[in-house]
C-alpha cells in the first residue's frame, strides 16, 4: 500500500533503516573521539611536566587525578600552573654540600704521615702532639 517513490529517509517496508545504521555508527565514533579529546585535555599538566622532568611532576599527576574524580576544575587549572612553572632545584646543591662536608669531616687530617715532633719556631705549623686526638678521631673511636 506505500508508494513506489519513498523518500531516503525512510525505512522500506522489509528492509533494515539505513539511515539510523548510519547515525548510530557515527554516534558510537562521535562519542569515542569526544572522550578521546577529553582524556587529551585532561592530561595535558601531567604530559607538560612529563615532558620537560619537572620536580613537582607528581604533584601536577595527583592533581590531575583529583580534578578527574572530583569534577573540580580548580584542581586541574592548578595542576596546569604548576606544570608551567619552573620551581628551582635547592635539594641537588644542599645535598652535594652536605655530601662534601661529610667527606671533611671523616677525612683524618694528616693520614699517611708521620709525626716529626713538635714544629720548630720558624716553621709556621702548629701540628697537634700524637696523644691528643682531632675532631674526626674522636668520632671514628666512639663508633667502637
Amino acid at each position: 500500500m506505500a508508494p513506489h517513490h519513498l523518500p531516503f529517509y525512510l525505512a522500506p517496508g522489509s528492509g533494515t533503516d539505513t539511515l539510523m545504521v548510519v547515525m548510530g555508527v557515527f554516534l558510537i565514533g562521535t562519542i569515542l573521539w569526544v572522550g578521546t579529546l577529553y582524556w587529551k585535555l585532561h592530561s595535558l599538566p601531567e604530559r607538560m611536566a612529563h615532558k620537560s622532568q619537572k620536580l613537582q611532576f607528581e604533584f601536577v599527576a595527583v592533581l590531575g587525578l583529583i580534578s578527574l574524580f572530583t569534577h573540580m576544575h580548580i584542581f586541574w587549572i592548578a595542576g596546569l600552573l604548576l606544570a608551567m612553572i619552573d620551581i628551582p632545584d635547592f635539594g641537588t646543591p644542599l645535598r652535594s654540600i652536605a655530601d662534601s662536608v661529610e667527606k671533611i669531616a671523616d677525612a683524618t687530617p694528616g693520614e699517611g704521615e708521620v709525626y716529626a715532633g713538635p714544629a720548630q719556631a720558624g716553621d709556621g705549623v702548629v701540628q697537634p702532639p700524637p696523644d691528643k686526638a682531632g675532631p674526626a678521631k674522636e668520632k671514628e673511636h666512639s663508633h667502637a
